[in-house]
């Protein structure tokens, strides 16, 4: 597919600077661009690069303004990275979409496969299980019994969904996820630990995306919920019972302990953990590797193990790497004060 200028621009509302019939037929980052190629231009540490990119055409930001000559025609638009975004979604959609159900699946009798549906070989599809229309199941996939999936909805190899767990619309499950899995429930008991049965199910409103090897573990009773545009990103652990709120987005190596409930809009950083059992408010960023071990109120910005304000947790880590050197000084004053003593009581 090839695309001028001018398409683009009609397409994503932008300005021209340069030649509006300058076409390109790929993406490519804007340090390695080639004849051909639309790059953007969002981070002001890579603008060095818009004077040396050999792409065709940058997307830039409305503000920017070049200091030197630029070769590439720029596209001007309210936020670079946004219309990135648009366009690969675009180019996307245009991609050849698979269609059909593989003789190798194996679809049990009763299961419901909607129109249009695209399943692949070796998938399974359980009794009583339900697939929307345009879903597309790719090979290895396991979907449990009386699982329902929506529409436009696409699972990856070696997903599994257990039993029951509702998927919902233009959802999206990379490779090796598992949703529904047994909650971490066990009681102590004089031999050793008695499981409790995990009863439950999962559910996945519309619009989620479940990253590689992340687990969404089923309820104890009720439901675990991942509403409506989570972005769930690698090797993330959401426990039974935890329900996340709408368009909360989670970086990779994160892990939530059951009950615990995650307000709407949040943004966490990678390895965060959340205790069990308490309540983050609505818009909380957190910063890398902390830990929440109690309720956090909405609109908070915190960082560090018990997560605190970024800028004190900052100071607190530079007095952090002073304190042998402080130890050794609180004990030479001790030893000092202790002299003194000595000589006043004499």
């Amino acid at each position: 597919m090839e695309f001028s200028a001018k398409q683009i621009a009609e397409y994503i509302h932008g300005e021209i600077v340069g030649n509006e019939h300058a076409t390109v037929h790929t993406f490519a980052k804007i340090e390695e661009g080639v004849p051909g190629a639309i790059s953007f231009l969002s981070n002001p540490k890579y603008t060095h690069y818009i004077y040396t990119t050999q792409s065709t055409i940058v997307l830039v930001n409305k503000d920017f303004e070049p200091e030197q000559p630029v070769s590439a025609t720029l596209i001007k638009v309210d936020n670079a990275y946004e219309s990135l975004a648009q366009l690969l979604t675009l180019y996307e959609q245009n991609k050849p979409k698979k269609t059909g159900i593989d003789p190798l699946a194996s679809i049990a009798p009763t299961a419901k496969i909607g129109k249009d549906v695209y399943i692949g070989p070796f998938a399974c599809i359980e009794a009583g299980a339900e697939i929307g229309d345009n879903a597309c199941i790719h090979p290895h996939v396991t979907v449990g019994s009386h699982v329902k999936i929506g529409s436009n909805t696409t699972l990856y190899p070696h997903v599994t969904i257990y039993q029951d767990c509702r998927i919902g619309n233009n959802c999206i499950l990379h490779a090796g996820c598992v949703i529904g899995a047994d909650g971490f429930g066990f009681a102590p008991s004089p031999e050793g630990y008695d499981k409790i049965p995990q009863i439950g199910i999962v559910i996945l409103e519309d619009n989620v995306e479940i990253g590689a090897n992340t687990c969404v573990d089923r309820a104890t009773m009720g439901a675990t919920i991942i509403h409506k545009g989570v972005k769930l990103d690698n090797l993330i652990q959401i426990a039974h019972n935890v329900e996340i709120g709408s368009h909360t987005v989670m970086a990779s190596q994160g892990g939530v302990a059951g009950s615990a409930k995650i307000g709407e809009w949040c943004v966490f950083a990678g390895q965060v953990g959340v205790a069990g059992h308490i309540k983050v408010g609505d818009r909380v960023t957190i910063g890398a590797q902390s830990g929440i071990p109690g309720n956090t109120k909405s609109g908070s910005t915190l960082m560090g193990y018990p997560a605190i304000d970024p800028k004190l947790f900052a100071r607190s880590a530079v007095i952090y790497k002073k304190l042998p050197d402080m130890y050794e000084d609180m004990r030479r004053m001790q030893k000092e004060l202790e002299e003194l003593k000595k000589q006043l009581n004499k």
